[in-house]
């Protein structure tokens, strides 16, 4: 019996080669311009088998490469959802009630993308699906209001109304996972999740670019769909160029010493 559902399933991968590239998927967040971390994270995740690749949005703001970021995004084939850095920066609404870091950075943004990459930034949905799971950039409560979720007491109201089984969202720039059982959310820290059928996830995955956990690696998350299991992943870049390539551009030196204080 065992050899042929063996037998079936080498003859289903023969017919559907694709099926090798969905097992596992690298999930990863706020990349915010910066090419060098990013192609740090597709990298580490090549080495982990992985050809499937989600962005939870932010792909722009803050980094000197966001031309590149949004190429390299688009050349893999990345299922995507829009951030509010991508929504702030594809439009011309005002951002006066923006932070003088964010607002230097988006207008400086703004002047570096072109007409069709601004299109491709607004085109993006707010959410989307992942096979049963589900991606957002911020909160699935109103998700173009970007709300924070910062601790266990925002994830359980946000898990409480979650109907599918594991939310992968970034925002915060900071990697954890929420796990919801017995009505109550509680933070688990663990390097690899173990996703338990009887229970509902929400799982930052951090931010690729400009991390703030205190931790300058890029974090990134790999979801293998067989196994059941997200693996947490740190990763390391060189952080000085894109100091120096935020310098060439003149953006606010605050946002290159923030790479490396991760803060």
């Amino acid at each position: 019996m065992l050899n042929s559902l063996l037998y079936a399933y080498i003859k289903l991968v023969t017919l559907n080669p694709t099926l090798y590239t969905t097992v596992k998927t690298a999930i990863f967040s706020d990349i915010h311009a910066n090419l060098a971390a990013l192609n740090a994270v597709l990298d580490d995740a090549r080495e982990h088998g992985v050809n499937n690749f989600a962005c939870l949005g932010d792909i722009v703001g803050y980094g000197p490469n966001p031309s590149e970021c949004i190429a390299k995004i688009q050349d893999i084939k990345c299922v995507c959802v829009r951030g509010n850095h991508d929504e702030d920066s594809s439009n011309v609404r005002s951002l006066d009630n923006l932070n003088e870091l964010a607002r230097k950075s988006l207008e400086w943004t703004r002047s570096s993308l072109s007409s069709g990459q601004k299109q491709w930034l607004s085109s993006l949905p707010l959410q989307r699906r992942l096979g049963r799971n589900i991606l957002v950039h911020a909160s699935l409560n109103e998700p173009g209001q970007w709300e924070y979720v910062t601790n266990k007491f925002d994830a359980g109201l946000a898990l409480k109304s979650q109907s599918a089984p594991i939310c992968f969202f970034g925002h915060t720039h900071r990697p954890v996972c929420y796990e919801y059982s017995d009505r109550s959310a509680t933070a688990v820290k663990a390097s690899e999740i173990k996703i338990e059928t009887d229970r509902k996830y929400l799982i930052n995955v951090g931010s690729v670019g400009q991390p703030r956990d205190g931790n300058a690696k890029a974090s990134y998350v790999i979801y293998n769909r067989i196994e059941r299991t997200i693996s947490f992943r740190r990763v390391e870049y060189d952080v000085r160029s894109v100091m120096r390539g935020i310098e060439t551009a003149g953006l606010p030196s605050k946002l290159a010493t923030r790479l490396i204080e991760a803060a």
